[in-house]
């Protein structure tokens, strides 16, 4: 299914999930040694203002594109970089030319690095060792990493660490220096088309990502939050300055009781369908910024397929088996040109979450529906089970469509609000 190919590692949008990072014996690529300065310049930033917001203007949408990026500028001398939004993963990593054993670009696109190692004894590398029998051999020697991806997806490298220039909201221009992974090998195993991106953000809540990063130097509250609009583009932030104080729905996170959990989870909800249950209980739900679609359980999955499709009883729509973008779709007389041409076929759906009261994740037609390029419609709703995702519940972009979505580490919670999600924000 062509639309469902990946962005950066990800065959089925999913690969954000359980992932696995872990110190490796890879090559080594520096010789010289320059920890020491990055320790030194990172002793340079005091505390800032908590409620001030770093802003960045998003591109990309659900479908064609399959992903939502950001450009940030990292360097001494500052280059964009395009990286795939993912709440999936806590490591940020750049292609790499350390040199590049395997990349879906060349120089000069590729991050150069310069001797700006991270050593093993740090603290962030310790963080991403998850294999604790085997850890570096040196703590003095580069600390070297491996992503893996459940899709077989894998970035190889070494962390670095490096200034990114960040705009914030009280007008300050700050670069901190800030460790990710310099990846100079990437396998994508089960995928046709190149990413067309240059990394993956990760924005998790572990020690490695960036945002806990912002928060452990001072510059931001451990907060940030994305709006992704559903005609394209959006915007992102770090920190809670621009977080609205009236109207936003917060649900405190859960756990989805892995041994290594920095996932971004609710639960449990029940799946409503036009406001009526579909029998789907218990529903523990994943918010992945690196899932273009939403993935739902065998069972809750047939539960709103079934919902949906008696629904659709007495429409003028037909299956089109034809049209492989997606596993469900539909045919009209005449081909679609929007989801607005077809919605009133269709009834939300909503998202129940107990443990609030009154706390609904409201899902209209167009957040699950995709017009495909045949003229046709598909939801976007998928079955986890069916690609290894067990028992597990996938909230991905198309969900996350014109709300404006703020994780607080800070307060364990999760809130959501319907928004404009144009840029730039109504600061």
């Amino acid at each position: 299914m062509d639309s469902a190919k990946p962005t950066t590692l990800r065959t089925i949008h999913v690969a954000s999930l359980l992932v696995l990072i872990f110190v490796s014996s890879s090559k080594t690529i520096f010789t010289s040694f320059a920890a020491a300065a990055n320790q030194a310049q990172n002793s340079q930033w005091k505390p800032k203002s908590s409620g001030s917001s770093a802003v960045f203007p998003v591109q990309g949408n659900v479908y064609p594109d399959g992903v939502y990026t950001v450009a940030l500028k990292i360097g001494k001398r500052p280059q964009p970089y395009t990286l795939d939004i993912d709440t999936g993963s806590d490591l940020t990593w750049l292609q790499c030319d350390a040199p590049c054993v395997s990349c879906t670009k060349k120089p000069p696109d590729l991050y150069k690095p310069y001797n700006n190692f991270v050593r093993c004894n740090d603290a962030i590398c310790t963080a991403v060792q998850t294999n604790k029998n085997d850890p570096c051999a040196d703590a003095q020697g580069q600390c070297d990493y491996e992503v893996k991806y459940v899709d077989q997806g894998t970035s190889l490298g070494v962390l670095v660490a490096d200034n990114f220039q960040l705009q914030f909201s009280n007008g300050s221009r700050l670069s901190p220096r800030l460790v990710f992974g310099c990846g100079y090998d990437q396998q994508l195993p089960n995928s046709q088309n190149p990413p067309i991106t240059d990394g993956v953000l990760g924005l998790g809540a572990g020690k490695s990502s960036i945002v806990s990063q912002l928060q452990e130097m001072g510059l931001t509250g451990h907060v940030f939050g994305h709006c992704f609009s559903g005609q394209g583009g959006g915007f992102l932030f770090f920190g809670d300055k621009i977080v609205p104080s009236l109207g936003v729905i917060w649900v405190p996170m859960a756990s989805t009781g892995h041994s290594i959990d920095t996932h971004y989870s609710l639960g449990p909800a029940e799946l409503l369908f036009d406001g009526h249950s579909t029998g789907a209980k218990g529903l523990l739900m994943i918010f992945d910024s690196g899932s273009s679609y939403t993935y739902f359980n065998a069972i809750a999955y047939q539960a709103a397929l079934s919902a949906v499709r008696k629904g659709l009883s007495g429409k003028p729509l037909k299956d089109a088996v034809e049209d492989q973008s997606l596993p469900i779709c539909w045919k009209s007389a005449k081909p679609f040109k929007s989801v607005q041409d077809v919605k009133s076929y269709f009834k939300p759906l909503q998202l129940k979450y107990f443990k609030t009261k009154n706390a609904q994740l409201e899902i209209p037609p167009e957040a699950y529906l995709v017009i495909t390029k045949h003229g046709n419609v598909c939801l976007g709703i998928l079955n986890g089970t069916e690609v290894g995702l067990d028992s597990l519940n996938v909230i991905g972009d198309n969900f996350f469509q014109d709300k404006l979505v703020v994780y607080s580490n800070e307060k364990q919670q999760i809130g959501w609000t319907s928004a404009n999600c144009n840029w730039p924000p109504l600061l």
